[in-house]
């Protein structure tokens, strides 16, 4: 599985670490030490997955999620001292797939790379018609109703993992551990920032809502779509 990864992070101490341990993996490692120096690597030697800091001096880590989310599915990991809810969402929002609060444990760290770095090949499954939708998950492409829908990769496979067990009820723990493996299954905040954001993108496209929420349960996946609206 070893791969391509970027560090960006402006303490030199935490590249340093995560350099070394990265590569013990056998993981073939960039750093750089500010956000522009990070997108310019980025674009010169493109990574299979980045992992970038939160808070750094100019460019933010949520600017750095949303500039490379603006061009490619790359996976992002954010690592951040700050552990408010508020801050998590904002990451995820602007396109970051996993979040990682400082200090962290090292095998921690590596089991989410190796959860990510997993699951690109796991897309290769059949085509799913189903409803509006056609998911092309060895193409990575979903119509909605004959039109492209874009997602992100996590956004992508919440919504592969939703219709294949279309019209059943999938509870948080089983989206979360699913999605972004068992170290996420107590992490409900993905969730909620994730369906909401796939919610957003299916309505916009139709008037309809897809994804049916069954408090305190987990979600259901209509693919004929309804007209409920649900936070």
């Amino acid at each position: 599985m070893p791969g391509r990864i970027l560090v960006i992070d402006d303490e030199p101490q935490i590249t340093r670490v995560l350099r070394a341990a990265l590569s013990a993996q056998a993981y073939d490692v960039r750093t750089a030490n500010d956000p522009e120096e990070g997108l310019q690597v980025f674009h010169d030697w493109p990574p299979d997955l980045v992992i970038t800091d939160l808070m750094m001096p100019g460019m933010s880590g949520v600017e750095v999620c949303r500039a490379i989310r603006s061009q490619c599915t790359t996976p992002v990991l954010v690592l951040s001292v700050r552990e408010h809810e508020r801050s998590k969402v904002e990451a995820l929002d602007a396109g970051a797939d996993d979040y990682v609060t400082k200090p962290f444990s090292i095998q921690e760290l590596l089991a989410r790379v190796r959860a990510h770095l997993r699951r690109a090949p796991e897309r290769t499954t059949s085509a799913i018609e189903a409803g509006d939708f056609v998911i092309d998950a060895d193409a990575h492409t979903i119509t909605l109703q004959g039109n492209p829908i874009h997602l992100t990769p996590k956004e992508f496979d919440l919504l592969v993992h939703l219709a294949r067990q279309a019209g059943k009820v999938i509870t948080h723990r089983a989206l979360l551990t699913a999605v972004w493996g068992a170290q996420s299954a107590h992490q409900p905040e993905y969730l909620r920032v994730f369906v909401g954001q796939v919610r957003k993108k299916l309505e916009a496209e139709t008037g309809k809502q897809y994804i049916q929420t069954e408090p305190w349960v987990g979600y259901r996946f209509i693919p004929e779509g309804f007209s409920s609206n649900q936070d």
